[in-house]
């Protein structure tokens, strides 16, 4: 485990404190400034005890002195106000700009990314790790102020205006609680990364249960997932004890040592006054800045404590901003305005988790307007060939072409203006239809969203939901059936109007009179457009211009249906079972 040091946290977030240095240094010099107008009232009480014993006090004094009482209170009220309203903000502010800065690096990472970092541990950062983070850049530069600024002050008006020996004396037990807490405070970090991290599981866990409780019911599996989740919650709260634990022992500590001191200062500092070193009312003062230095002590507690979590947390989240996209943009890129051609030449791709390829020297050339089918076995490739054109993985260069430029020298955002992809696994938001639709569009007219929905076949579902294209569809579309998931996607997509649309098997839940209609509305409305299509059911690339036949990741067959069907191979036995299997269903 790394040693974790104040100064490493602060040179994390340099960035941060030298864009707040105004508010911080106001803080610091108003909470200054308290502390030294703190240190009058004591010296008051003691001067007018002193005069009380030799019996000269007056009521015009007292009533002078109490006036000056209210009024310093009064103004110390205005300061720490000024300073908590600046403190504090800053603490929020930055869980702002790191909640921000997390979600923008995560959209910039690339499908690798997110094998290596579960769903649980990243939404743990954002819930659990920022908030600590900013916790410690407010309320752990107040404790780190009061302890330092506290204490000097305190030592110096002991020295400056009551008894050097009483001070050092009741000073003795302080050096034992900074050696203790410490101690303490490294374990405190070792084990709140602990509770973190298995805060992190139980998130993945609660995420898989409820997106797939479908599955969990169907199998009748609810008591084994109820008791793994509970071995999850007990991990989760016996990692959060033994933090508890090493908190809880910071308190009695603290006060264990401060009536140590106290006691001291009482017993020695009465000697002293019989010994006529020191007056009465300076042993009163002494004992009041004695109690003083409680919450300085406490919060020099509060402040390891406070600083370990944060670091910890911070270096959490620097360790997952740190990563880059496998996938980076061109230094210099080229954009072209539209793509004329799709080109691959011997394209390999192995994914970085597996030990075997997933597309070997595939060689297609596709020109602007037209359409290409892929097809094939399961796992031989399709869906992987699609995406290579929206660059989720690197590839070598030279092998992927747009417009006959290498894709690699192509912006990503050219590359997202032109495609349009609709995966197997559709992500839909709890909103309402049309909000899901309009996704990629969001200014779309009533008129655009429409003619997309009719385009994907799906007007007449809509009319069947209670409050049509307004109807919320719930958590990942939950209300509605997989081909209306489908349509929905395919209308999305169709509403942005892309250059390059890709179905990935978006048509597999669909019957094969509403597939039909898909395909020639796509055929219609994106004349001049690019379209490329994977699928199982090969009557939705009969149309193509041109059909690839992917096996173990090579083109076995190519060519157009006619061309296919005469060649006898895989193409033409597959059409023919499925011609059977379709006239049968009829």
């Amino acid at each position: 485990m790394r040693r974790v040091t104040t100064l490493s946290f602060v040179i994390r977030l340099k960035w941060f404190f030298k864009e707040r240095w105004v508010s911080y240094f106001l803080a610091v010099g108003l909470m200054t400034l308290v502390s030294l107008l703190s240190m009058i009232p004591p010296r008051l009480i003691g001067n007018k005890i002193d005069v009380m014993e030799k019996g000269t006090l007056t009521s015009a004094e007292l009533n002078q002195t109490v006036l000056l009482l209210v009024g310093l209170a009064l103004i110390t009220y205005v300061f720490v106000y000024i300073w908590i309203t600046s403190l504090f903000g800053n603490s929020v502010l930055i869980e702002k700009l790191l909640r921000f800065r997390l979600l923008r690096h995560l959209t910039r990472m690339r499908p690798s990314f997110f094998q290596r970092r579960s769903t649980g541990q990243l939404m743990a950062l954002a819930t659990n790790d920022v908030p600590a983070i900013g916790q410690t850049t407010g309320y752990g530069v107040m404790t780190l102020v009061n302890t330092l600024v506290g204490i000097s002050v305190v030592v110096v008006m002991m020295l400056s205006f009551i008894s050097a020996k009483l001070m050092i004396a009741a000073m003795i037990p302080l050096p034992l609680l900074v050696v203790v807490i410490s101690k303490l405070g490294g374990l405190v970090r070792t084990r709140f990364v602990a509770a973190q991290e298995s805060f992190g599981r139980m998130n993945d866990h609660v995420l898989e249960a409820i997106s797939g409780i479908r599955v969990i019911r169907s199998y009748v599996q609810e008591k084994d997932d109820l008791q793994a989740f509970d071995r999850l919650t007990s991990d989760v709260m016996d990692k959060n004890r033994r933090v508890a634990i090493l908190n809880s022992l910071f308190h009695p500590l603290i006060s264990f040592v401060v009536g140590a001191s106290f006691v001291i200062g009482i017993g020695y500092g009465a000697y002293l006054v019989f010994q006529n070193e020191i007056s009465l009312g300076q042993l009163v003062t002494f004992n009041i800045y004695l109690g003083m230095l409680v919450w300085p002590v406490i919060s020099f507690g509060e402040f390891i404590n406070v600083l370990q979590r944060g670091s910890a947390s911070a270096g959490r989240l620097d360790d997952v901003l740190a990563e880059q996209a496998d996938v980076r943009d061109a230094e210099d890129p080229i954009e072209p305005a539209v793509p004329e051609s799709i080109e691959m030449k011997a394209l390999s791709f192995t994914y970085p988790t597996a030990s075997s390829p997933s597309l070997v020297d595939v060689s297609v050339r596709l020109e602007r307007g037209r359409t290409l089918g892929v097809v094939g076995k399961t796992g031989s490739g399709k869906s992987t060939l699609l995406k290579q054109l929206l660059r989720q993985y690197p590839l070598p260069p030279g092998m992927l072409f747009l417009s006959d430029v290498p894709a690699e020298s192509i912006s990503f955002d050219r590359l997202k203006q032109w495609a349009a992809y609709v995966p197997q696994e559709h992500l839909l938001l709890s909103k309402t239809i049309r909000d899901n639709i309009a996704l990629g569009k969001p200014d779309a007219t009533p008129e655009e969203v429409d003619r997309a929905v009719e385009m994907a076949s799906f007007a007449g579902d809509i009319a069947q939901l209670p409050q049509g294209l307004e109807t919320l569809i719930g958590e990942n579309g939950v209300m509605l059936s997989g081909g209306q998931k489908q349509r929905l996607s395919i209308a999305r997509a169709l509403l942005v109007d892309a250059e390059i649309l890709l179905l990935d098997d978006s048509l597999s839940a669909v019957d094969a009179r509403t597939e039909s209609r898909i395909v020639a509305n796509i055929r219609r409305e994106r004349a001049g457009k690019t379209t490329l299509i994977s699928t199982h059911r090969l009557s939705a690339v009969r149309h193509a211009d041109w059909i690839v036949v992917l096996d173990e990741g090579r083109i076995k067959e190519e060519g157009t249906h006619e061309q296919l069907m005469l060649l006898g191979g895989w193409y033409r036995q597959q059409w023919d079972r499925q011609q059977m299997e379709a006239g049968l269903e009829e």
